[in-house]
């Protein structure tokens, strides 16, 4: 695999010069499969080999979440022996409605 953990068949695209000193910021990104809820009692009882149900039905993109902010979804895809995510929907920003 590459250096660089991202690789695109687009060509890299043009950003603001305002952003220019903040390229090179590194940002922690969350891979989520899943969400659910537990009661405290239910969390006291998890032990290896528990099993816990998830809102999300399986197959489902998981979500792409920069400091808690969901900013895109995608599907886990197998790169040379490394796994990945595939893009398949970047999320409009905070506070735009969706089309």
């Amino acid at each position: 695999m590459s250096s660089s953990p991202i690789s695109s068949s687009s060509s890299e695209r043009a950003v603001p010069e305002s952003l220019a000193s903040m390229l090179d910021v590194q940002c922690t990104v969350e891979f989520v499969i899943g969400t659910g809820v537990l009661k405290v009692r239910d969390c006291l009882r998890l032990e290896r080999h528990s099993v816990v149900r998830l809102v999300q039905s399986a197959g489902a993109d998981l979500e792409v979440r920069v400091h808690g902010v969901t900013i895109a979804n995608g599907e886990v895809v197998i790169v040379d022996e490394d796994t990945a995510l595939r893009v398949s929907r970047i999320a409009p920003p905070v506070g735009v409605e969706p089309d």
